[in-house]
């Protein structure tokens, strides 16, 4: 079994969401089990045929346990593998090679989180992480993690390479402009330049309006062989390429705060898939910051090093600019429970089947999927594409 073998291989037969904004006294457990099952339902499969399994949480080491006895299967393939909110693009090769080796024959990967609406609260999750994930070089002295260290990336970004704060306003803007063409995003309302720049400040030079919003949310999706997707309900989305890559855990430890492990998955990924970014029809780029964006359009090799500002300037990634980025409104204005992975990798599959409606991206084919974990710390790059890339 190799990379080049594995190349469209395996396809994402079905997609589910489910408690998006607000889970109305849901547990996650419970709208994680909805977007399961509308994910299955989605494929014209039932729970029956699920006999792989990939989920992780914030919150609980073995919750992969709970989640197949809650949903009333026995995998045959399990992975837990809990890197942030890069997990669920991380999940897909495992998940292929399990399906290629005949370990199992239909793979769901799941998420939920309701850390908006939780009587937990985010003060309880931040405990939960700090005992779960020490960082000992940087918790004692006790940061606002993680928009600290992202803050400090765009500090680093705006003193090495002239970008400026409206570069990083350009993102969240062009974000809104999505998520007014998406009834699912949870912010809606008219976003300008000015509005970033004036809205309260959190870290600088991150206001409010660079940040992620605070959502609930769950999503999932199935994957099978490529000669079994053909014959599901939906027309299938096939994995062509996907890679990860971690350099570092805390951003003190990052080598260079302006260059992130994308350059590295990007570079496997495209490579597997045999593509490269001008390939690239949409991308869906995890945004928990505004400076995300730069970096990971950077990173995978849509602009040189240093001029993301200017490659996002003047709607460059809006509807009708150069590049398609985020297309359901992003973390920034659409859903972002935690860990976005899941929801990016949605999207992507929705505009490869022509499913998006007023923000639907005209012919695409080939989608470049995102994902970061923890403080620009674990990366992973996914290329999907129809039956036409194939």
């Amino acid at each position: 079994m190799s990379l080049s073998s594995l190349r469209g291989s395996v396809a994402i037969v079905g997609v589910g969401q489910a408690g998006l904004g607000e889970a109305h006294g849901k547990t996650e457990m419970e709208i994680l089990v909805e977007a399961a099952k509308a994910a299955v339902k989605d494929a014209g499969m039932s729970m029956r045929d699920i006999d792989g399994i990939a989920t992780a949480s914030v919150g609980a080491t073995m919750w992969v346990m709970p989640v197949a006895e809650y949903l009333g299967i026995k995998p045959k393939f399990v992975d837990s593998t809990m890197i942030g909110g890069s997990s669920f693009v991380s999940h897909m090769l495992p998940a292929m090679m399990a399906l290629e080796a005949g370990l199992c024959d239909a793979v769901l990967v799941c998420y939920g989180s309701n850390q908006r609406t939780s009587t937990v609260g985010r003060a309880g999750i931040s405990k939960v992480r700090a005992v779960l994930d020490p960082q000992p070089y940087e918790n004692p002295y006790q940061p606002l993690s993680p928009i600290t260290s992202y803050a400090l990336a765009a500090a680093r970004h705006m003193h090495q390479y002239g970008t400026t704060r409206e570069h990083l306003a350009e993102v969240a803007v062009a974000a809104r402009k999505w998520a007014q063409l998406n009834p699912e995003a949870q912010m809606r309302d008219p976003l300008s330049i000015d509005d970033v720049l004036n809205a309260r400040m959190v870290s600088d030079p991150l206001s409010v309006r660079d940040c992620c919003l605070v959502t609930d949310g769950a999503g999932a999706y199935v994957m099978v062989r490529a000669d079994r997707a053909r014959d599901l309900a939906k027309p299938p989305v096939y994995v062509l390429g996907n890679a990860t890559a971690t350099w570092h855990r805390q951003i003190s430890c990052m080598p260079d705060v302006t260059v992130t492990a994308a350059r590295e998955s990007g570079e496997r990924a495209f490579a597997m898939a045999g593509l490269k970014p001008s390939d690239v029809d949409v991308a869906e780029l995890y945004d928990a910051f505004t400076i995300n964006t730069l970096l990971f359009l950077e990173d995978l090799g849509f602009c040189a090093k240093g001029e993301g500002g200017h490659f996002v300037s003047g709607g460059g990634i809006a509807p009708g600019g150069r590049l398609p980025v985020n297309t359901n409104g992003g973390g920034l204005s659409c859903v972002h429970p935690g860990m976005y992975g899941m929801f990016i990798t949605i999207e992507a599959v929705r505009q490869l089947r022509g499913e998006c409606g007023d923000r639907q991206v005209k012919d695409a084919e080939v989608a470049v999927v995102h994902g970061n974990g923890g403080t620009l710390s674990s990366q992973a790059t996914a290329i999907l594409g129809t039956a036409a890339t194939l």
